[in-house]
Order: C-alpha cells, then sequence, then structure tokens
C-alpha cells in the first residue's frame, strides 16, 4: 500500500544451498510483529506463506516451501506500531521444485 520498508529485525534462517527445491526449511522469528509474508521472487506464484501473531505470541514460525529454482526467499514483517520490515536470503537450488 506505498508504506516505507525497512531492513533488519527479523532473524531468518534459509540454507544457502537447497538439494531439493520441493523442500527447502525456512524459520524466522520477528518480535514485536502483527504479521510475517514470506515471497519467493522467483517462483510462479511468490507468496508462500503468510503468518499472522496474537498480542501474546512470540512472533516466530518455521515451515518448509517450494522453490523454482535459486532465488531470493523474503521476509516482510508487519509490526505492532504500523511500520514494515523485511530481510532476504538467497537460496541455491540444484533440483527446481515448481516443475523444474
Amino acid at each position: 500500500g506505498g508504506a516505507a520498508v525497512t531492513n533488519g529485525r527479523i532473524n531468518f534462517t534459509t540454507p544457502e544451498i537447497a538439494e531439493n527445491g520441493n523442500t527447502v526449511p525456512i524459520k524466522f522469528s520477528a518480535p514485536g510483529a502483527k504479521r510475517v509474508m514470506i515471497l519467493a521472487d522467483g517462483n510462479p506464484t511468490p507468496g508462500v506463506g503468510l503468518f499472522n501473531f496474537g498480542k501474546l505470541s512470540d512472533a516466530s514460525g518455521s515451515t518448509r516451501i517450494r522453490l523454482a529454482g535459486t532465488q531470493d526467499v523474503i521476509a516482510v514483517a508487519e509490526m505492532a506500531d504500523g511500520s514494515y520490515v523485511q530481510v532476504a536470503n538467497t537460496v541455491k537450488v540444484t533440483i527446481g521444485g515448481c516443475g523444474g
């Protein structure tokens, strides 16, 4: 919606190299976040996950995602004060998971 996004304040763990793009583990922690969106900018559909958190949550999560090939995986957090922060990691995929 045109809001400014700054870098940082998210601990985001992804593998440097994923041998199989069908199952790539990710893990994040964004203390103070209301929601976190995970994006894979090289996938046919970039939005791969949306996590919503309550006031008493530690705003962390983990899952496995599918990647079509080597690309940036981005975590964007909406913080309780209405600001947005992001972090991006590059994951090198040797075997694509989205039809590749």
